[in-house]
């Protein structure tokens, strides 16, 4: 919760305000007594609950808009309407710093409201705001995650040596997947119990898609060659790339996918030299999709075929960020992992 004292606070508050034209008389409505009056004994708790004549307004500040900020304030408008909130219209704001496509697209979708925050804000505003979850996805949880993959079956003091990863992160990370219901406890040891359940939240967290910067046609037949041909010339210049998803996850598995693009990371200064290559102003069999890296994906890349690719756990991090459209090659992935 937002602290009320917080000059920042009210800053936002005005800005929000002044955004949607709301009011300036408005009310700061008691969450409490809300929550007492509907009988909602939930832990949903927006940063702010504005009202004015014909509306109330359910207010959630961020640095960055979430998937799950959006299904909580779904979810929180609909226990309202259940308990027959007839009194005023019900309007759902996030106002962030940033917001995804993807998220932009599902809020639009649910009839959320969306409120661009200035950057002038402060940036610790999201340690100040919200409420702090341990990410599945993130660099150091899913060093501890993926070789519990490989490990299939071992102790959390393992995992921390194994991946160099403090006890207590790697201890937080499986305690966050035991309360997920994916990972199992037996005495000391931990193992995973639901890998679907793990590579749908891995696709809900980090969609490969919010990492797309370019998506580029060249001029080749078969996406295999083109790999390698890219692979040779970034390494003439001792420039980093790494292939991912399909075209990676191929050579790993020899699971046959008809596949027309091409996926890797490339950073961002490198993408003109990338055109300046192989960028092709004609109609073209494959094309190459470029993603930003959001971690040091190079760092532990190998050339197979001749080709470069990224790690075995960055591929299906990368994989399970595809969601749905990938499911069955993810799952091949999962099956040969711990042999990888």
């Amino acid at each position: 919760m937002i602290k009320e004292e917080s000059k920042e606070y009210e800053d936002i508050i005005d800005y929000i305000k002044g955004y949607l034209k709301i009011s300036s008389n408005y009310q700061d409505t008691s969450l409490k007594s809300l929550y007492e009056y509907y009988s909602l004994d939930i832990p949903l708790r927006p940063d702010a609950i504005l009202e004015d004549h014909e509306s109330i307004y359910f207010i959630e500040i961020k640095s960055k808009a979430t998937i799950d900020t959006i299904a909580r304030m779904n979810l929180l408008r609909d226990l309202m309407l259940q308990r027959e909130y007839r009194e005023k219209n019900i309007s759902l704001i996030i106002a962030a710093k940033s917001f995804s496509e993807r998220e932009k697209r599902i809020m639009n979708q649910l009839d959320i409201i969306m409120v661009k925050l200035p950057w002038s804000f402060k940036s610790t505003m999201n340690q100040q705001f919200s409420v702090k979850t341990t990410r599945i996805t993130s660099d150091k949880s899913w060093k501890v995650v993926s070789r519990l993959l490989k490990e299939t079956k071992t102790s959390i003091r393992q995992l921390s040596i194994l991946e160099d990863i403090s006890y207590g992160w790697a201890h937080k990370t499986i305690q966050t997947l035991i309360q997920q219901n994916i990972v199992k406890q037996d005495h000391n040891y931990v193992s995973i119990s639901n890998v679907d359940k793990l590579l749908n939240g891995v696709a809900w967290e980090r969609p490969l898609v919010n990492l797309k910067s370019h998506e580029i046609s060249i001029p080749f037949d078969d996406s295999t060659y083109a790999a390698r041909e890219i692979t040779e010339a970034f390494a003439l210049q001792d420039i980093p790339v790494g292939f991912t998803s399909y075209t990676a996850a191929t050579l790993c598995t020899g699971y046959g996918v008809r596949n027309d693009t091409v996926y890797l990371y490339l950073k961002d200064e490198h993408v003109e030299y990338f055109k300046e290559l192989f960028e092709s102003s004609s109609p073209t069999n494959v094309k190459a999709m470029i993603y930003r890296p959001d971690r040091d994906v190079f760092q532990d890349t190998l050339e197979k075929e001749g080709i470069r690719i990224v790690s075995a756990s960055q591929i299906l991090l990368d994989l399970a960020g595809m969601g749905y459209s990938a499911m069955d090659i993810t799952k091949q992935m999962v099956l040969i992992y711990d042999k990888i």
